[in-house]
């Protein structure tokens, strides 16, 4: 082989290894969530080496109670949350500071309540036993429910319990009404068992699930946080052009009740993506605060009323935005 070739195969060998030294040092980050389809592109820019290209090694764990996701966060055993804006307002304290870096979507449509009977509004609901989750998103959201037609929470008799256990206890006719979410209610619909009476659908921009970094994570990684973003905006783009694909691959990661694509599918009937323009207007800027400034004063008004805050709460409190424009 003549020298220049030998050379030349050299140098590509010492490029070759310098890509590879650089994939394998990839900074690292560590999500929880819970089981939920807006989860899905996550799932979709790692498996598709989004992140990993961007020098981001993500790992994500399920974890299928918010309070002990919070709790890894808290102890430092996890770098942040896949969460609702609304659920992680009630972890935030002065010695435990964590912000929103990303919008991953909104419920619309995915969350809904049941009922067995002939009521026509949430009015009717009063005075009736309504199986929900305490201190979570279905409290918050049936709270605003409630305060749209001039009721409070003492209106009705809550039964706590998870919103799985909710659609069960629905189901099996041991509770009259249940605040739950997909695909609980498209299984109640194909049972014929109860209907949905309202659902998230009808109040747009409530239900927001969101990335939550610790802050201390976002000051030392700024690089990986970026990575995050980029990889996450680049999977959104991906899914509109690749729809069953992207779903199938999404379907794969995500697991639990939504490892068929078709129930991925019919899942994400219920939701909004963000792509990098919801994301921008969604969080603004700290000389404009964008939507989540008004969800976060709404959730700031629920939440303290039913005594669930440790701090108050506001726009800078709680939003990073500086990374949605990447």
């Amino acid at each position: 082989m003549p020298a220049r070739w030998k050379w030349l195969k050299f140098i590509a060998g010492v490029i070759a290894g310098l890509t590879l030294a650089g994939a394998a040092f990839a900074g690292k980050m560590s999500i929880g969530h819970t089981t939920w389809v807006g989860y899905g592109p996550l799932y979709l820019a790692r498996d598709l080496g989004y992140f990993k290209s961007a020098g981001l090694d993500l790992d994500l764990k399920v974890i299928e109670e918010g309070s002990l996701i919070m709790t890894a966060v808290a102890g430092n055993n996890l770098d942040g949350d896949a969460s609702t804006l609304d659920e992680i307002m009630k972890y935030r304290a002065p010695d435990f500071c964590f912000k929103v870096v990303l919008v991953l979507d909104e419920s619309h449509g995915g969350d809904g309540v049941l009922v067995a009977g002939n009521e026509k509004s949430v009015k009717d609901l009063k005075g009736k036993q309504v199986a929900m989750n305490e201190g979570s998103t279905s409290q918050f959201w049936f709270s605003i429910l409630l305060a749209k037609e001039g009721m409070t929470p003492a209106d009705v008799k809550v039964a706590n319990m998870t919103a799985d256990d909710a659609a069960a206890a629905f189901l099996a006719k041991r509770v009259p009404v249940a605040v739950t979410w997909e695909p609980h209610l498209s299984l109640a619909k194909k049972k014929k068992q109860g209907r949905v009476l309202i659902d998230s659908s009808a109040t747009p921009g409530t239900i927001v699930d969101v990335v939550a970094l610790r802050c201390d994570y976002i000051e030392k990684h700024p690089a990986e946080v970026a990575a995050l973003v980029s990889g996450y905006y680049k999977a959104i783009d991906y899914m509109k052009k690749n729809q069953t694909k992207a779903y199938a691959i999404m379907a794969k990661g995500v697991g639990g009740f939504l490892k068929d694509p078709k129930d991925f599918a019919d899942a994400a009937k219920g939701v909004r993506f963000f792509d990098k323009p919801m994301n921008v207007a969604f969080l603004g800027t700290a000389e404009k605060p964008g939507a989540s400034a008004e969800l976060l004063t709404l959730g700031s008004k629920v939440w303290s009323q039913l005594g669930k805050l440790k701090m108050d709460i506001d726009y800078a409190t709680l939003i990073e935005p500086k990374f949605a424009v990447h």
